[in-house]
């Protein structure tokens, strides 16, 4: 139950409960007194029949009259008054009307024959009749000191009762509004401080709450949060592992170019090691050129707010020049290369980056192939897969859209190395690096963020000594199902 609703409730019955327990306490005592009342009557009126002949004697109403007997019947419970036909008092055993002689008459004629019953006594009054006329009144008050001492211990037992229960019912509402309440606010603050503080949490049961709500809104902000700690963290290693190794990519080059100079500016050489220190110099430039540019692209393209400009293109014509080049290049590099291009839809991509992509791919594919080596590059779509496509790679190929894939043969990797490969930095062996001077690795890493930016995604898959290098692009199709 929502807290608010149980809140309406509570207060609801906090309301109703305490005037039920008093309407039930009221009618448990009003019939308990109307039991009282008929055992009460019956009695006093037993009595009062008792006094009637006694006190009906036309002698008594007189000034001179003899009372002794009278007084006999009195007590604190039982008064007993005479009066004249007037209204004057012959005798009263009540201590007040000893202050006044007379009563009015139609006070003492009022009710006569009545067993009138009032909160603290019954009074009877009747007439004495002597040859036909009125001789005298009496009247009989009986105190209902049983009925009074009753009433005054009910009361008691009422108003103790309804303290009771109010407390109970308070109590209650108290102990409830603390188990559902406070205590879970209470620890879901007190892990709040501790997860601000970045000490150890416990995780809390989520109930079907306001407080549960906001406990599971907590726990899922809390595991955000920790996530992107640990990002931050790992990128923050990144970056300190890309810095240190940028600073030894780049020292080294630099060395060299500082030692060709010197050595040009101070040393006595031929115009043919002129020319070839020229060159060195020339080629550790580009090479440190490079290498900053791929820093900023790379840096360029982690920016959530950076976005490539895509363009419409023929899948035919477009694929067909992006691979085009490369059998030519790899055979001047020593390399056997097979190009197969089979694309017939439309696609939204950013040409230069693409070709850079696939650049840097088929780049990795020169350094981790053994001299002679075959490459295989192809761009198709599911139904069009090439012949040569590595055992279960054939299967993954199952997404509308087409697929770029660089294969070469070389020296076997494992799964992990396959996931670390699009990490900056990473390079899997320095010992494989056969062509050319070793990069900094980076162009994978820069080729996993522009297939990001293009919503595709790019792998790498080995079987033996087989590695794939596989890249999704969506199709127009399913960009705008997407």
């Amino acid at each position: 139950m929502k807290i608010k609703s149980w809140l309406l409730l509570t207060y609801l019955l906090v309301m109703i409960l305490p005037l039920l327990a008093l309407y039930g306490l009221y009618v448990t005592i009003n019939a308990y007194y109307q039991d009282k009342n008929v055992d009460e009557y019956f009695e006093k009126w037993a009595l009062v029949t008792d006094l009637k002949d006694q006190l009906d004697h036309p002698s008594l109403y007189n000034i001179n009259a003899n009372y002794k007997e009278i007084e006999k019947l009195t007590s604190d419970q039982l008064m007993i008054t005479l009066y004249s036909p007037n209204g004057k008092i012959y005798y009263s055993s009540n201590f007040i009307n000893t202050f006044s002689s007379f009563d009015s008459k139609r006070t003492v004629y009022k009710n006569l024959y009545e067993f009138e019953q009032n909160y603290k006594t019954f009074i009877y009054k009747e007439p004495v009749y002597e040859d036909g006329e009125i001789k005298g009144i009496y009247k009989i008050a009986l105190v209902r000191s049983e009925w009074l001492e009753q009433v005054n211990t009910k009361s008691l037992f009422v108003i103790i009762s309804l303290i009771a229960i109010m407390l109970l019912i308070y109590g209650s509402v108290v102990y409830l509004l603390n188990r559902r309440l406070n205590k879970p606010a209470k620890r879901l603050m007190e892990q709040m401080r501790a997860f601000a503080k970045d000490e150890a949490t416990n995780p809390l049961p989520v109930t079907k709450d306001e407080i549960g709500e906001l406990t599971e809104s907590f726990q899922l902000m809390q595991q955000e949060i920790t996530a992107t700690r640990k990002k931050l963290a790992s990128e923050q290693q990144q970056k300190e592992f890309m810095i240190a190794s940028l600073s030894h990519d780049l020292k080294t080059p630099l060395t060299s170019i500082q030692a060709y100079a010197e050595s040009l500016r101070y040393g006595n050489h031929s115009e043919k090691d002129h020319q070839e220190y020229l060159q060195i110099i020339q080629s550790k430039s580009d090479y440190m050129k490079q290498l900053l540019d791929d820093l900023m692209m790379l840096t360029l393209l982690q920016s959530p707010t950076y976005e490539l400009e895509l363009v419409k293109v023929d899948g035919e014509e477009f694929f067909d020049m992006l691979l085009g080049d490369y059998e030519q290049i790899s055979r001047e590099k020593g390399f056997k290369a097979k190009t197969k291009v089979k694309v017939e839809g439309s696609y939204f991509v950013n040409p230069k980056q693409l070709m850079r992509v696939v650049d840097n791919v088929v780049a990795n594919a020169w350094t981790y192939t053994n001299p002679g080596g075959t490459i295989y590059v192809s761009a198709f779509e599911k139904s069009n897969m090439p012949s040569w496509s590595i055992g279960k790679l054939a299967e993954s190929f199952t997404e509308k859209g087409v697929y770029i894939v660089v294969q070469n043969s070389g020296a076997a990797i494992t799964e992990q190395e396959c996931k670390q490969m699009f990490e900056p930095m990473y390079q899997i062996d320095d010992s494989r690096s056969h062509i050319g001077e070793r990069g900094a690795g980076l162009g994978l890493s820069i080729a996993k963020q522009i297939i990001a930016k293009h919503d595709g995604t790019i792998t790498a898959r080995a079987q033996k000594n087989q590695l794939a290098i596989v890249i999704w692009i969506p199709s127009i199709e399913e960009e705008r199902n997407g």
